[in-house]
């Protein structure tokens, strides 16, 4: 039995599948990207084939999409994540879709048509308001676990009111939250609201949404905030911190298919 193997290498983690010919997900892998792009993703392929039970021999593939996707020697071929995470929400989902990833360093949202086809993207402005990158820096800023975000929004009674779209900026309105006295549940909850409204205002959202990326996969609450302001059920797949890295496999299945 052939597989195929998807590394994702972002500006903050690395990612790793490993699939059978069907696409179903035999082992995955989440690593920090450090600065060697090339060794971070050896290292997560071997610990997604590890985690398959699978060799190295099995493979008749490995596709690489992300940040550092050109930087991967043992890739024998690249996607853009565009293409990766469009392939992995159709996959799960196969319908007309809007996929929404919340990543480290940006934000993309995607429209799919029924046939799997990409329409259109549209990827955030250059400022890291609304990223990964953004909660980081705020965690920091309220000297929080990052990892705690996510209980602390769904413990909010209230929600502070964030303004600004800068994240220098909006650090600088959370510090005088915090001399009005609001809680701290509070205003996690108004940073998870900046970041919903930060991808909104990039693109109309159509259709069945999909939301994928690690920031999603760490704090699900904020697929909740986003199906309230929508006013319809957001879907994510297994694993979405891995979607890049499955949508990217599934393409290098496809690419080996004998042809017909």
């Amino acid at each position: 039995m052939k597989l195929a193997a998807g590394i994702d290498i972002g500006a903050a983690a690395t990612k790793a599948a490993v699939l059978d010919p069907s696409g179903r997900l035999l082992g995955g892998a989440v690593l920090r990207t450090g600065v060697d792009f090339a060794l971070a993703g050896a290292r997560a392929l071997d610990e997604a084939l590890a985690q398959a039970g699978a060799r190295p021999e099995e493979l008749t593939a490995v596709f690489a999409c992300g940040y550092g996707r050109k930087n991967l020697p043992l890739a024998s071929e690249t996607r853009t994540e565009i293409a990766a995470h469009a392939a992995a929400a159709y996959h799960f989902f196969p319908r007309a879709l809007t996929v929404i990833d919340i990543g480290g360093q940006d934000n993309k949202i995607i429209k799919v048509n029924a046939q799997g086809q990409r329409l259109d993207f549209k990827m955030n402005r250059k400022c890291a308001a609304g990223t990964g990158a953004f909660l980081e820096e705020m965690a920091l800023r309220l000297d929080l676990p990052l990892e705690s975000m996510d209980s602390l929004a769904r413990q909010a009674e209230d929600e502070a009111r964030l303004g600004a779209f800068c994240t220098v900026f909006t650090a600088t309105e959370v510090l005088g939250k915090i001399r009005e006295g609001a809680p701290l549940s509070a205003l996690v909850k108004g940073l998870f609201r900046s970041v919903i409204k930060r991808v909104l205002e990039m693109d109309s959202i159509e259709g069945a949404v999909v939301m994928t990326g690690g920031v999603v996969a760490h704090n699900p609450y904020l697929v909740e905030m986003m199906a309230q302001e929508l006013g319809r059920e957001v879907l994510t797949p297994p694993q979405p911190q891995l979607a890049g890295a499955i949508g990217v496999a599934l393409i290098a299945l496809r690419s080996h298919e004998p042809a017909r």
